[in-house]
């Protein structure tokens, strides 16, 4: 459902408590007392068969019995009374009920599912604490304590934790736009959550307390349009890795689920931290460093400028630096001048910036704006430990309009007690971000960065070429398809490097020889010496494990030698093994190169995973990697080569030149491609991969398939882009492609928005502006194609290249209900049909993809798209001032494509009085 009803859960005018009661430590009892002495404002019902009256207000026996059917419903009931609640309450037009109890089976939680559904009725819970709204006074909930209005929104798993960080918050003078327990999620869930407070003005940041999801793709969908308006922050438990003991091969074992949960959170603009603290911490940091809507992704520079009165504070934030892998910045000859010129002689004339404990008040403020004049100096962790010589409230009050010429880059932290918590509460009025210690303010920072990448990863527009050359997906596929049909789940070695080498990944060259010394020389000798022999058994993963690897034999004798001497090793170790023969691969010589491994594998939750990292045989032990979510694109997968420590060896040291990065990129982003081309994929681990100065190399790869299909792009978190809905076709004398925008469009783009009559534009967003910002180009050309869809004619121009001639847009609300849309074509093919070419394709979509009505509000002035809209047949459903707007009913149409410019009676549903933009 999403967020269907959700307003009735969290802005209700009337709540019900079902099972209210006075009788002591009862949850009727507590429920009943939390909703009456907050302050809410509403009208307040009890159902109680066994009470008249509970505190002066009438008790009904039955829901059928109250006097208007209330928005709200808190059911404190026995579970097997919830069901047949949920259905009375659905059919008196209660739209939303928050189950406390607890302990309901399977048929019962089944049967509260299908009243709820037949009702459209949404359920929080059950064994939920509930939910508290503080700034409408309402505590549905049986928490201990209320919760102060704030701009944090909490949605947790756990109800125990609910009331722990409540608890916390209290204490530290936090608020919270909305608390909210899921408890059993069995139909609001984070999903519905993110929707919901993606486009809840009072809510500023959301934290999430997560023990599991259950719908990947719709969470991560919801994830990533909620990250893309607010800081959403993420505390995940359970990091340990249980069930990988018996994986099949290294990246089984080394993919473990917290580590795709992990890069889940990265590749949705999230940020995750460890700890309660640490949420705050960053919440802090995220709501007041800057009050920009995409914060992090603007306006924070990576290195950090210390200033303190005092040498131990900067030491320590220095070191808390050091530690947290956050660069300090080397001020510039000309800062040192500007700073040489009024601090004292003995100042640090370095970064921290310590100028001296017997600072006035102008010295504060003459460093600071020298520093802030400085924009290489970076971000500002501004340090203060209280003095007798000047209160530390008239330094707040000098610096607050000094500071506010910059606040994306300061933030503060005021060592003490009572002493500043005066000027600490000036800095907090001002919204610069403060803290109690270096170490936690450093540690902000920290969390502040990778927050920034992640979200720079969120509105990434790779370039053109991505795709991956020299991919051979006919042969891919026979390759997989001969494995099945002889019923292997386990490619050979010679297969695994054949499939490689189809997916352009350069793989040394390997033969398959019968398990005798003597067919092992006859295949080295075909291939040349030195080589490499491997024994082929499927029974056995780690070859090496049972001597089944000997390298650099030089001649047939030393192979003869190796051979036999590793028939008998292998029959001593694994005597149940099945000997299906040798490998024998031509023996590389790279001493400069370095070991890594590349592999893939199916997560039960999101699907298909990449891993990346340091390989060899100790792979496990040295245990260094990162895990992306596919698609990839090259800025994604260079960024998975980063976040790995064997990263700094690939950028060269001493007299070893740098590795050739951009042919591991290729690997990566062949492997994402392979994932979601071939869904058979089950496994694949390339170990060793070499690279150095020259390029890469596989010595070694296993491959799993399975007929069942686990993996390909239907099941990807992330879904990749809808290559099925390219058409080509020829148009006014000129071959014209429709297709969906591609996040590689975005000079494209640009160069189309440029084209465009300035009257147009106002015509199509209701105002005029002069430039975009990357970030809002990134937004229109990356899509979620799961929650919006642009559609853009181009045609090729003369020296290759193509051009955008219009783009159709249309984003639908998270039920899928309405679709608002807009299209803008280049001024001079206005009236040639490329709107009504766009424009039937996107109908064709919606309708397909179950969307119910297009909306769009159009000035009256705009002629030509209220003709369109007509031709459509579209209908007026609202009257404005100045616009109207029009709808076309989708999900009533009829089947053929004739049908779609049919106009169809309204039946219910809701409509927004805004275009979208382009």
């Amino acid at each position: 459902m999403s967020i269907r009803h959700l307003d009735s859960m969290f802005d209700p005018q009337s709540v019900v408590v079902i099972g209210a009661s006075d009788r002591a430590a009862s949850l009727g009892a507590t429920v009943w007392r939390n909703l009456t002495t907050g302050g809410y404002a509403g009208a307040v019902y009890a159902v109680n068969p066994r009470r008249a009256l509970l505190d002066g207000v009438t008790v009904y026996p039955t829901v059928d019995l109250l006097p208007s059917a209330p928005d709200l419903a808190l059911i404190c009931t026995p579970p097997s009374s919830v069901a047949e609640l949920i259905d009375a309450l659905g059919a008196r037009g209660t739209r939303a009920a928050i189950v406390m109890t607890a302990g309901l089976h399977a048929e019962q939680k089944q049967a509260m599912q299908q009243a709820s559904r037949r009702h459209l009725l949404r359920i929080l819970g059950p064994n939920c604490l509930g939910l508290l709204v503080p700034h409408i006074a309402l505590n549905a909930s049986f928490a201990h304590i209320g919760a102060a209005p704030g701009a944090l929104a909490l949605v947790s798993q756990s109800g125990a934790l609910v009331t722990a960080m409540l608890d916390w918050a209290q204490g530290r003078g936090i608020g919270f736009s909305q608390c909210v327990s899921l408890g059993e999620h069995a139909d609001v869930d984070f999903g519905d959550m993110l929707d919901y407070l993606a486009s809840d003005p009072r809510t500023r940041a959301i934290l999430l307390y997560i023990e599991s999801i259950d719908e990947a793709r719709k969470f991560m969908s919801a994830a990533r349009a909620a990250a893309s308006n607010k800081p959403v922050l993420v505390v995940k438990a359970g990091r340990s890795a249980q069930g990988q003991k018996a994986a099949a091969s290294h990246t089984g074992a080394l993919a473990a689920s917290d580590l795709v949960f992990d890069a889940a959170i990265r590749r949705a603009g999230m940020l995750r931290v460890d700890t309660l603290q640490d949420l705050f911490i960053a919440a802090e940091a995220l709501t007041h460093f800057s009050a920009q809507p995409r914060l992090g992704a603007v306006g924070v520079q990576d290195r950090l400028t210390l200033l303190t009165n005092g040498g131990g504070a900067g030491v320590m934030a220095a070191d808390a630096a050091a530690l947290a892998g956050v660069s300090l910045t080397e001020l510039s000859p000309t800062t040192l001048q500007a700073l040489d010129a009024w601090l004292p002689v003995h100042w640090s004339h370095a970064n921290p910036v310590d100028i001296i404990g017997d600072a006035p008040v102008q010295r504060y403020v003459r460093t600071v704006q020298a520093l802030l004049a400085d924009a290489d100096s970076g971000s500002l962790l501004f340090m203060h430990a209280p003095t007798a010589i000047v209160p530390s409230q008239q330094i707040a009050a000098a610096l607050v309009p000094v500071m506010a010429a910059a606040p994306n880059r300061i933030l503060s932290c005021w060592l003490g007690g009572p002493g500043v918590a005066e000027a600490r509460q000036l800095f907090h009025q001002a919204g610069i971000a403060s803290y109690d210690t270096p170490e936690e303010a450093v540690r902000a920072f920290s969390m502040l960065l990778t927050y920034r990448r992640n979200q720079a990863q969120l509105a990434e527009a790779p370039p053109a070429g991505a795709a991956g050359d020299g991919f051979d997906l006919g042969r891919v596929s026979a390759i997989v398809g001969a494995a099945l049909a002889e019923g292997c789940s386990w490619l050979s070695e010679p297969a695994a490097k054949s499939l490689l080498a189809a997916c352009g990944v350069p793989v040394v060259t390997t033969r398959m020889a019968k398990a005798t010394a003597d067919d092992a020389v006859r295949v080295a000798e075909a291939i040349g010496f030195p080589v490499a022999l491997k024994v082929l058994s499927p029974q056995i993963s780690h070859k090496s494990d049972v001597g089944g690897v000997v390298l650099d034999l030089p001649d047939a004798a030393a192979l003869r030698d190796a051979a036999e001497a590793m028939l008998r090793r292998v029959a001593q170790a694994r005597p149940e093994a099945v000997l299906v023969g040798f490998s024998v691969q031509t023996m590389v010589r790279r001493p400069r190169a370095i070991e890594l491994i590349v592999g893939a594998s199916i997560d039960p939750l999101f699907g298909p995973v990449i891993l990346f990292g340091q390989g060899g045989t100790a792979v496990e032990v040295v245990a260094d990697r990162a895990v992306a979510l596919p698609p990839l694109n090259p800025p994604l997968a260079r960024s998975l080569i980063h976040r790995t420590r064997v990263s700094r060896l690939l950028a060269g040291w001493r007299d070893v030149p740098p590795a050739d990065t951009e042919s591991l990129v290729g690997v990566l982003t062949a492997v994402s491609r392979l994932l979601a081309e071939v869904p058979q994929i089950a496994e694949l681990d390339i170990n060793p991969l070499l690279v150095d100065a020259n390029g890469v190399i596989a010595l070694d790869a296993r491959v799993r398939v399975s007929a069942e299909a686990p993996g390909g792009a239907a099941r990807f978190a992330i879904r990749p882009y809808p290559i099925e809905l390219v058409e080509t076709l020829s148009w006014q004398g000129r071959m014209l492609t429709l297709r969906p925008i591609r996040p590689e469009d975005d000079a494209q783009h640009l160069a189309f928005l440029a084209r465009l009559d300035p009257v147009d534009v106002r015509l199509r967003v209701f105002y005029s502006r002069r430039s975009i910002e990357r970030s809002e180009l990134a937004r229109l050309t990356q899509i979620d194609y799961d929650r919006e869809m642009a559609f853009v004619a181009t045609s090729p121009v003369a020296g290759g290249g193509e051009e955008t001639l219009g783009v159709v847009r249309a984003t639908a609300d998270p039920d899928n209900c309405d679709a608002e849309f807009g299209i803008i074509i280049r001024p001079e093919l206005k009236g040639a049909g490329l709107g009504t070419l766009l424009m039937r394709k996107l109908i064709a979509f919606q309708r397909d993809r179950g969307t119910q009505r297009l909306v769009a509000t159009v000035l009256r002035e705009n002629r030509h798209m209220l003709d369109l809209a007509k031709e459509l047949g579209f209908q007026c459903d609202a009257e404005q001032p100045e616009a109207d707007t029009w709808s076309i009913q989708l999900g009533l149409a009829a089947t053929s494509s004739s049908a779609l410019a049919q106009p169809q009676p309204h039946h219910g549903g809701h409509h927004q009085q805004a275009a979208a933009d382009l």
